[in-house]
């Protein structure tokens, strides 16, 4: 008999206990193992050399504070079943499964509009036909139609133990003190009011180190200008690599990844095609990597210099500002460009990309934070606090970003 009641030693939570039995034969499935090969921040090791742990990690890790927020509900007298409690679980331990090769970085890239999340569910169904359907209460509470909401609301929203983990971690792996958030006293704080998730009052200032933490990660971790460099110019390789696979011109073509060259692939065409589905979940960072080395050595001048590039750490410049960049300001990188590479004018949006990034540490018109005050009053955290930086967090900040060879900048 294999003994299913592990416990795992885990950097940011210590040992992390795998509690049952159906849990561990899901963490050992290949679906999940995969995880193990997927970097959880994708391109920010080239700001941050020690950014290198996984979604795995990151599963593991929101797991275990999902374990600790249900312990603490359940001793403020909230009855909590066993079952519910392995479905909340399971919910959080799979809710990030249907992530892609380098995460966030190339989800739209490789597949045509299809968010992780409608692929964690489906992967989550398919899971739950090979265990005789025990991940039902799991999926339910992942699609929010379980009639209990806060199971949900610890799974996803914008006081969930994904962000709690994910916060944590990243803030340990780069270095990043700013991300620090006590995780743990905000899961004291956590309380019930008909069944939803609430905080109370003594926790509104935790509440607040926490949103005001997210915004600093976004700016110095996850919107780096560094990471906006590198995860455009993966872009513009997985483009140019569809570009010459469909006219014939690629001369490596990886495993498993072919398929998503070759196809712009819908989320209906992946799940009702086994062949596609089964190259997806084989799918990790490692084929994309291989397949970046295997064309620096290409015939074509775009794929194999921006693959040279992204590997030697020769990144794009880039320029980020409040407002829209002017005409004549890229009419004269267009034309740098053309001057300095042997291009045509239609293979310049593959070194000069643009785009927008927003950071919004709180969005209180999606979901709430509710705080309960002492006087039993449930009032939206920005309302609730004394302070002035909550509702100066929910301001959504838009910027403008141009990237560009290094030679060739402004």
């Amino acid at each position: 008999m294999i003994n299913k009641k592990k416990v795992i030693n885990d950097p940011v939570w210590g040992f992390v206990n795998i509690p049952t039995d159906l849990i561990f034969e899901i963490i050992q499935h290949p679906y999940f193992q995969r995880l193990r090969r997927i970097r959880q921040l994708g391109l920010t090791e080239m700001v941050y050399p020690g950014a290198i742990h996984t979604r795995f990690h990151h599963a593991l890790g929101a797991m275990h504070l999902m374990t600790e927020a249900l312990k603490s509900l359940q001793s403020k007298g909230h009855v909590i079943s066993s079952e519910e409690f392995e479905g909340a679980q399971l919910a959080i331990l799979l809710h990030d499964i249907g992530h892609g090769p380098l995460s966030h970085a190339l989800e739209y890239a490789l597949l045509a509009n299809i968010k992780h999340e409608d692929l964690s569910l489906f992967i989550m169904e398919r899971l739950n036909e090979q265990f005789d359907n025990k991940l039902s209460l799991a999926i339910s509470i992942f699609k929010n139609t379980y009639h209990r909401p806060f199971f949900h609301q610890l799974v996803s929203s914008q006081l969930d133990m994904d962000r709690m983990d994910y916060l944590s971690r990243d803030s340990f792996f780069t270095g990043v003190s700013e991300g620090t958030i006590g995780a743990d006293r905000l899961i004291k704080m956590l309380e019930l009011h008909n069944d939803e998730l609430i905080v109370e009052e003594k926790g509104i200032y935790s509440i607040e180190n926490f949103l005001t933490a997210r915004r600093l990660m976004y700016w110095q971790v996850y919107l780096h200008k560094t990471t906006v460099s590198a995860e455009n110019m993966i872009v513009s390789i997985v483009k140019r690599a569809k570009h010459l696979i469909r006219v014939n011109q690629l001369s490596f073509k990886p495993p498993f990844l072919s398929e998503f060259l070759k196809n712009d692939i819908s989320y209906k065409s992946l799940i009702e095609n086994e062949y596609l589905l089964t190259s997806f979940l084989k799918l990790d960072d490692i084929d994309l990597w291989y397949s970046i080395k295997q064309w620096t050595k290409e015939d074509d001048y775009i794929l194999s210099k921006i693959c040279n590039m992204l590997l030697d750490r020769k990144l794009f410049s880039v320029q980020i500002q409040s407002n829209p960049f002017e005409k004549g300001e890229i009419d004269l990188l267009k034309n740098q460009l053309l001057n300095s590479m042997p291009i045509q004018e239609e293979d310049i949006e593959y070194f000069l990309p643009t785009g927008i990034i927003s950071n919004a540490a709180y969005l209180p018109e999606d979901e709430q934070i509710k705080v309960k005050m002492k006087n039993k009053e449930i009032l939206d955290v920005a309302k609730a606090s004394d302070l002035p930086n909550i509702q100066a967090l929910s301001k959504i900040v838009i910027k403008h970003y141009i990237c560009c060879p290094k030679n060739v900048y402004l």
